[in-house]
C-alpha cells in the first residue's frame, strides 16, 4: 500500500498538468500526485487525430519530465483509479496501491463511445488515447480505403488526416450534414462541400448496421443496404464522461461530475475540471464544455478558490477550433444548432457566419478566417444586436 497526501489528481490531459501548473504558480507548497492510467506524460490531445496521425510528431507532452521533477509534483503513471472512497480521502489504484488526498481533483476527462453491436475485428478503431492514434497511423500505412463512422469533429479530422495520407476515406454521418448537431444544417453543408473537394465520399442521413470481414474488418454495411469495402473503420460518435470509477463514492454526477461554479462537487474537497466536469453557469444551469480552451478558465478558477482564496471574476466567451484540410475551423461564443445562421461570407472554401438567437449575436463560425472570428469576442459577450455584426446591405 501506498499513501500520500496533499492534491491528488486524477487524470492525465491538460486539465491535470494545467492544474498542477497552477497550484505552483499559486505558491503551494504541499505534495502534489498525478495519477493517471497511462504511461505517457500528461499530454495534449487536440493533435492525436492530425499532426500524430499524419506521422509529423509524436512529441505531444505538454511539459517535459523535469518540469515535473523540478516542480515536485509527483507521477504515477500506467495504473488508473478504480476506486474513490471519500469518506476515508483515498483513491484505490488498479495496482492495488491506495493514495490518501487532502484535496482531490477529478480530471479524467471522456472516454469514446463504441458500437457493442459491431464485431471484434482488427482494424475497428476509436481515437481519445496516444496509442490509439500510432495504431491508427500504423493501418494507415497499409490501408487503402477507410469508413469514418460518424461526422463530428473528431470523424472529420480523421477523414481529413487519412487523406492527406492518401487513403479512400467515405465518411458516414446519420445527421443531414456534418457537425450539423452542434453547428447546424447550413454550416454542416459547408463542413461538406470542404471534404467532397478533397475527394471524401461523405454519406448523410444514413446509419451503420454492421461490419463484416474474417479476422480483419473487410465491409461497412449501411442503413440504405449499401456495402463500402474497407481495411480501416474509425468509429467517432462521439465520448462520454469517464466517471465510471467514482461509483458508490457518493459524488453527483449526471452528465459529468456535477459541480458548483467553481469546481466543487457534492462531497467536501473533491474538485473537478476539463471535459469531465459539469460546471454551473452563470444563469444557474449545469454546464460540460468539451473545448481544450475552457481547461485554462476553469483551472485559473478551481485553484485560488481550493487554496482559500477569490476567484476572479471574468467574462469567458467559450471558443474551440478544428484543424481539417489547409482550413483552420473556428467557433466563438456558444452557437445552436437551431439559431438563426447568417452567412456573410463564402468564397467555395472559406467561410463566415453569424448565429443569432433573440435577436443577438451569440456566436460567430469562421473557416479560414481567424482574424475576423476573433475580432468578434466582446460583441458576443456583450449580447450586441445580431444588426451591428451583420454586413450593411
Amino acid at each position: 500500500m501506498t499513501t500520500s497526501a496533499g492534491i491528488v489528481i486524477v487524470g492525465g490531459g491538460l486539465a491535470a498538468s494545467r492544474t498542477a501548473e497552477q497550484l505552483r504558480k499559486a505558491e503551494f507548497a504541499g505534495p502534489i500526485t498525478i495519477i493517471s492510467d497511462e504511461d505517457h506524460l500528461p499530454y495534449d490531445r487536440p493533435p492525436l487525430s492530425k499532426e500524430v496521425l499524419r506521422a509529423e510528431t509524436d512529441d505531444v507532452a505538454l511539459k517535459p519530465a523535469e518540469f515535473y521533477a523540478e516542480n515536485d509534483i509527483t507521477l504515477l503513471l500506467g495504473s488508473g483509479a478504480t476506486k474513490l472512497d471519500t469518506a476515508a480521502q483515498t483513491v484505490t489504484l488498479a495496482n492495488g496501491d491506495v493514495i490518501g488526498y487532502d484535496e482531490l481533483v477529478i480530471a479524467t476527462g471522456l472516454v469514446p463511445k463504441r458500437i457493442p453491436s459491431l464485431p471484434d475485428l482488427e482494424g475497428i478503431r476509436v481515437l481519445r488515447t496516444f496509442d490509439e492514434s500510432l495504431a491508427l497511423r500504423r493501418h494507415a500505412d497499409s490501408a487503402e480505403r477507410a469508413v469514418v463512422i460518424g461526422a463530428g469533429f473528431i470523424g472529420c479530422e480523421v477523414a481529413a488526416s487519412l487523406r492527406k495520407l492518401g487513403v479512400a476515406v467515405t465518411l458516414v454521418e446519420p445527421q443531414p450534414a456534418p457537425l450539423a448537431s452542434v453547428l447546424g444544417r447550413q454550416i454542416g453543408d459547408l463542413v461538406a462541400r470542404l471534404h467532397r473537394a478533397e475527394g471524401v465520399d461523405v454519406r448523410c442521413g444514413v446509419g451503420v448496421t454492421g461490419v463484416t470481414g474474417t479476422g480483419h474488418v473487410e465491409k461497412v454495411v449501411l442503413s440504405d443496404g449499401t456495402e463500402l469495402d474497407a481495411d480501416i473503420v474509425v468509429v467517432g460518435i462521439g465520448s462520454r464522461p469517464s466517471t465510471d470509477w467514482l461509483d458508490g463514492s457518493g459524488i453527483a454526477v449526471d452528465n459529468g461530475v456535477v459541480c458548483d461554479s467553481a469546481g466543487r462537487t457534492s462531497v467536501p474537497n473533491v474538485w473537478a475540471i476539463g471535459d469531465v466536469a459539469s460546471w454551473q453557469d452563470v444563469s444557474g444551469h449545469q454546464v460540460r464544455v468539451e473545448h481544450w480552451s475552457n481547461v485554462a478558465d476553469q483551472a485559473r478558477t478551481i485553484v485560488p478558490t481550493m487554496l482559500g482564496g477569490e476567484a476572479p471574476s471574468t467574462v469567458v466567451v467559450p471558443y474551440f477550433w478544428s484543424d481539417q484540410y489547409d482550413v483552420k475551423i473556428q467557433c466563438l461564443g456558444e452557437p445552436e444548432a437551431d439559431d438563426v445562421v447568417h452567412v456573410v461570407e463564402d468564397d467555395g472554401r472559406k467561410f463566415l457566419a453569424f448565429y443569432e438567437r433573440d435577436g443577438a449575436v451569440v456566436g460567430v463560425v469562421g473557416g479560414g478566417m481567424p482574424g475576423k472570428v476573433m475580432k468578434q469576442r466582446s460583441k458576443i459577450a456583450n449580447g450586441v444586436p445580431i444588426a451591428d455584426v451583420l454586413p450593411t446591405p
